[in-house]
């Protein structure tokens, strides 16, 4: 009881995706998928790293 408005939404998604007219970009996605562009270290901001550097690399007090 109660899924069927979670049914209608996922059905709505779905016939959205499957019918929906997109431009895909296949020279990104293999970039991507390849790995050319760069290490992933340099495609994060620098004041990203600096805020969660105390989570990602925890000091050794």
């Amino acid at each position: 009881m109660g899924r069927g408005r979670a049914k209608a939404k996922q059905t709505k998604v779905a016939r959205d995706l499957k019918y929906r007219t997109h431009e895909t970009d296949f020279g990104a996605l293999a970039s991507e998928l390849h790995g050319d562009g760069g290490t992933r270290e340099e495609q994060v901001d620098p004041e990203v790293l600096e805020k969660w550097s105390d989570v990602i690399e925890p000091s050794r007090d």
